[in-house]
This record gives C-alpha cells, sequence and structure tokens, in this order.
C-alpha cells in the first residue's frame, strides 16, 4: 500500500476537475491546494531523511506500478484539458472564473505534465519518452526534452545553463532568461546533433522542426474546433504551466556554482549542487523530484528509489513552500542566501 502514496500526486488534477464542475469561486481551488494547503501541511509534518536499502531499491524498480503512475497522467491531462476547453466553449463564464480555470489547468500543465515528462524523459524505453513529450505539448515546452538532456545536465549549477539562478536574481528575471535562453539553446543543441550525424536543417531527424510543428497544430485545431477565447484560454493554461516549471527551476539551483579544475573544465556535478528537500507532501505530489541532489548525481535513477544525501544543501522548506516564498524575493533571499556555501555562490 505504501507504493499507492504517489496516487495523491493525482489530487491536483482533482481538484482542478471540481473547479470545472462547480465552478464560481471553485476555479481557484487547484492554486488555493497548491499554494496554500499543501504548504501548510509541509509545515506541520515532519521531514523523511530515510534511504531504501539494496533489497528495497530491488524490490521497487521490478514494480511496475510506479510507471504505470506515470503514465496515467497523459489521459488524465487530455481528459482535464478536453473538458476544459468544452466548458470555455459553451457556458457564459465570469471573467474571475475564465482566470481561475487558467491557473487551475495551467497548474496541472506543469506539475502533473511537465513534471512527469521530466522524469519519463530521462528513460530509455522509445514508448516512454513518446509520452513525456505528449505531455509538454499543451504547456509548448516541448524543446525542454532537449535543453535538459543534453544542455542542462551538462552545464547545470554553472552560468552556462540557462536553468540555473544566478544568486540574488529574482524569480521574475529568471523566468525570461531561462525560458528564452533554453528555447535557443535548444535549437543550438540540435543543430550540432544534426551536424554530428551529418545531416541538415531540414533532416526528418530534426526534431526542433517536428516540436514546433505538433505545438502549432495543437494550437490550430482548438482553434478549428473550438473558437478564438478556446485558443486564448489553452495558450494562457500553457504560458502558466512553464511558469510553474522555471519557478522549479528557479528554486533547484539557486545561487550554487561548480566549481573549475586546473583543466579550466568544471568539476563533475555532486550532490552538493542542487537544493534538497525531505518534506513528505513535497516528494509525494511531485514524484520525489525534490530529492534533486540524487536526480543530477545519477539521472538515471528512477524516481521511486531516490536517495537523500546529507552532503547536499537543504532547503528550508519543501519545493511548493518554497515556490510561494520565492514569489517575494526579499523573503527569498533572506531565507536562502544564507544557506548557499560562499565558495558556491553564482
Amino acid at each position: 500500500m505504501k507504493d499507492l502514496k504517489y496516487l495523491a500526486a493525482f489530487s491536483l488534477p482533482l481538484v482542478a476537475f471540481m473547479g470545472l464542475y462547480f465552478k464560481g469561486i471553485f476555479t481557484f481551488l487547484t492554486p488555493f491546494y497548491a499554494f496554500v494547503i499543501i504548504p501548510i501541511l509541509e509545515i506541520l509534518l515532519p521531514v523523511e531523511t530515510s534511504n531504501l536499502d539494496e533489497n528495497e531499491v530491488e524490490d521497487k524498480l521490478k514494480r511496475k506500478v510506479f510507471d504505470w503512475l506515470l503514465y496515467l497522467n497523459l489521459p488524465v491531462i487530455i481528459g482535464l484539458l478536453l473538458w476544459g476547453f468544452y466548458i470555455v466553449n459553451t457556458q457564459n463564464l465570469a471573467t474571475y472564473e475564465f482566470l481561475g480555470l487558467i491557473f487551475s489547468i495551467g497548474i496541472v500543465l506543469g506539475t502533473n505534465g511537465i513534471n512527469v515528462a521530466h522524469e519519463l524523459g530521462h528513460r530509455q524505453s522509445t514508448n516512454e519518452r513518446f509520452i513525456g513529450k505528449a505531455l509538454l505539448l499543451p504547456s509548448f515546452y516541448m524543446h525542454f526534452y532537449i535543453e535538459h538532456n543534453f544542455g542542462h545536465h551538462l552545464h547545470a549549477a554553472t552560468p552556462e545553463d540557462p536553468a540555473t539562478a544566478k544568486y540574488n536574481q529574482s524569480v521574475y528575471s529568471f523566468w525570461f532568461t531561462s525560458s528564452f535562453r533554453q528555447y535557443f539553446n535548444a535549437w543550438k543543441i540540435q543543430k550540432r546533433l544534426l551536424k554530428s550525424n551529418n545531416q541538415g536543417f531540414m533532416s526528418v531527424n530534426n526534431d526542433m522542426l517536428w516540436y514546433t510543428f505538433f505545438q502549432m497544430m495543437y494550437l490550430g485545431a482548438i482553434l478549428f474546433f473550438f473558437s478564438p477565447k478556446v485558443l486564448l484560454f489553452g495558450l494562457l493554461a500553457g504560458i502558466v504551466g512553464f511558469i510553474m516549471l522555471e519557478t522549479v527551476n528557479y528554486i533547484e539551483h539557486y545561487g550554487l556554482l561548480r566549481h573549475k579544475t586546473k583543466s579550466g573544465r568544471y568539476e563533475r556535478v555532486r550532490e552538493m549542487h542542487s537544493w534538497n528537500s525531505n518534506h513528505v507532501v513535497g516528494r509525494i505530489v511531485l514524484y520525489e523530484l525534490t530529492r534533486h541532489s540524487d536526480h543530477h548525481y545519477k539521472s538515471s535513477k528512477k524516481y521511486q528509489i531516490l536517495d537523500c544525501h546529507d552532503e547536499s544543501p537543504q532547503m528550508a522548506y519543501g519545493y511548493p513552500t518554497s515556490m510561494v516564498l520565492s514569489l517575494y524575493p526579499p523573503l527569498w533571499f533572506a531565507i536562502m542566501n544564507k544557506r548557499i556555501p560562499k565558495d558556491m555562490i553564482v
């Protein structure tokens, strides 16, 4: 039964469905749940720092339930979007209801969409990667697969990485610098990959072209089957989704820096180059993303077996709570700056 604790990750789309059904003030239930209720639970509940032993790791790797809990997010996201499009298209929503649903569905696109896509994007199976890329599509962040796997994991905790926030950089500044730099970096990486395989820009293996095509087709389909109002709704919900991702990116590596060796190259990524959190609620609803230090140390490890490392820098609060704190930069800096090792400040 402990393995089913990750069903709690579906509480976010559940409250979003409730907002669609009841409407009115309930359209804001998802942001209230994500950024008020969950942070309160994180503060009240104790942290869990224990790791699995070798036998437990082997056992959990054999259980397919952990994989299916990820795959299930695709039909959930599709169902949520289609119902949301239908509601917006057929019902006369008040402006506040329209905005509430944008934030509610956008939050789910970020957590159960992009976050799960991140996990699946590290898998070796083509089918799992396909599901991951499909989950990125509604947030217009399919390029994340290329930049994250071939860029971020190579350059994390260096000035060369767009997804590493600098010391004293606000989250609002980071939203712009990270999102734009990641997109253009993805194109650079794609061109380099094509060149290394003696292929041109117009090759069928240019994934960035395919991603652009699929995302444009997605928007075109919304307009064709629904209306301009629904198109605006889908566009804004997608933007909320990738802003959720960028806010997580912000807190994951804020202010940390890898040192250069005598050869001029950066030291390898280690456990101290990402912020770790062992707050139980955040760990569960984000599929152990909060044990980010171990993920960067060994990116091939599946979420259910990620470890806590004592040498990793520890966040004062869980990831959901930290996301809220980051929205008020003076408070964020006051809490986090003193936790950064002085020789690692970006």
